[in-house]
C-alpha cells in the first residue's frame, strides 16, 4: 500500500517561510516524479512544483516561482517544498503526490495522492 505522510504546514504570518515535507512508502520513490499541489477555497486544484526521480528536472507554477524549491532525497523517501516570502494567496491545503512524470513546463498525472496539509498565512 502506497502512503505520503506530509508534515510541516500550520500558520504562518506573511512574508515569513516554511518547509513542507513528504515522506513515501510502498513506493520505489526514486523511480517516479514527486509534485506539489494546493487548493485553496472555492478554487481548483493547483499544480505547484514538480521535480523529476533523479533531482534533474523540476517545474514551478508562476504563482510560486522565485519564491519556492522543490527538493528530494531519495534514500530517506523524502520531498520538500520549501516556500518562502508568504503570501495570504499561498493559503491552501497541500498535497504532495507521486508523478508519472515532471517536465520543465508541466506535471505528469498523478499516481498517488496524499492527505494534505493546511497553510495558513495571515497578515
Amino acid at each position: 500500500e502506497v502512503q505520503l505522510v506530509e508534515s510541516g504546514g500550520g500558520l504562518v504570518q506573511t512574508g515569513e517561510s516554511l518547509r513542507l515535507s513528504c515522506v513515501a512508502s510502498g513506493v520505489t520513490f526514486d523511480r517516479y516524479a514527486i509534485g506539489w499541489f494546493r487548493q485553496a477555497p472555492g478554487k481548483e486544484r493547483e499544480g505547484v512544483s514538480c521535480i523529476n526521480y533523479s533531482d534533474e528536472i523540476t517545474y514551478y507554477a508562476d504563482s510560486v516561482k522565485g519564491r519556492a524549491t522543490i527538493s528530494r532525497d531519495n534514500a530517506m523517501n523524502t520531498a520538500y517544498l520549501q516556500m518562502n516570502s508568504l503570501e495570504n494567496e499561498d493559503t491552501a491545503v497541500y498535497y504532495c503526490a507521486v508523478l508519472q512524470y515532471c517536465e520543465v513546463s508541466r506535471l505528469g498525472s498523478v499516481l498517488y495522492w496524499a492527505q494534505g496539509t493546511q497553510v495558513t498565512v495571515s497578515s
